[in-house]
């Protein structure tokens, strides 16, 4: 029925169409330029009914709910078609600022195929854990707009504007400069050796083996290297809680220590 709906209001338009109820249940619409269109009269019920549409003087009108109408169905649609191509997992993310969620496509993910690696003994190769600190780094980077730009900008120029004027930065949503400033923090946890292989795989998606081909390692090294670094990227987005000793002294009642050396 929504489908048929939906059908219907794209039909109308804005200026509304001619109805002419059939013996068989049936109505014809024509529109002048559009052609006709015969739908069932529970169709057009419905509609008038949801508040979508109105019949005056023999045309059908659509009202000021329909184009809300119009654009929740095809989102719904299209939200449809793109859950066939991935699989949506809702995970749970815990730092030093609390425990959030998030919707996560697990077959968009650039360690998606990552997680199905296993070692000689058959366990996998990277732990949950690892592949969450990877997945949020690609988040952050992501988010702060890191990723260098491959397509021409068409944006207009200001003719009079030479250079960048005083505090342009400030224009910069305060979220992307804290994304940024997470993701230079992560770099310098996991140190000049490692950052390199986690932001390639992570932030760049780039293959195992297109990595070990540009920085020109031996095979099957970059899982290693990438291991490593993830786990230390794990312990920087979760450091292990401070322990504190307290030392206690324990006198009779009315000690009074010595200070005189």
């Amino acid at each position: 029925m929504n489908k048929e709906i939906a059908r219907l209001l794209r039909f109308i338009g804005s200026a509304g169409c001619r109805i002419e109820a059939r013996p068989d249940g049936k109505c014809r619409l024509a529109r002048p330029g559009r052609g006709e269109l015969v739908l069932a009269g529970t169709v057009i019920a419905e509609a008038a009914t949801r508040g979508l549409v109105l019949v005056r003087d023999a045309k059908l009108f659509a009202t000021s709910e329909a184009r809300p109408y119009l654009r929740r169905f095809l989102a719904a649609r299209e939200e449809a078609f793109l859950d066939q191509h991935r699989s949506i997992e809702v995970v749970r993310i815990a730092d030093a600022d609390g425990a959030r969620h998030v919707r996560l496509n697990s077959s968009a993910s650039p360690l998606a195929a990552l997680s199905r690696l296993r070692d000689g003994t058959g366990k996998v190769w990277f732990s949950t854990d690892a592949l969450s600190a990877g997945d949020r780094l690609a988040q952050d980077f992501q988010f702060a707009n890191l990723q260098p730009k491959i397509t021409p900008s068409y944006e207009p120029r200001l003719g009079n504007r030479t250079r960048a004027a005083p505090g342009a930065g400030v224009e910069m949503k305060d979220s992307v400069l804290a994304a940024r400033l997470r993701v230079s923090r992560a770099v310098e946890a996991m140190g000049p050796e490692l950052a390199g292989v986690a932001l390639d795989v992570c932030c760049f998606e780039k293959g195992l083996e297109t990595v070990e081909r540009e920085r020109q390692w031996p095979a099957r090294s970059a899982k290693l290297m990438l291991k490593t670094a993830l786990q230390q990227l794990h312990r920087h987005y979760n450091p292990a809680p401070r322990r504190t000793r307290q030392s206690h002294a324990w006198g009779d009642e009315g000690y009074r220590p010595d200070l005189v050396g």
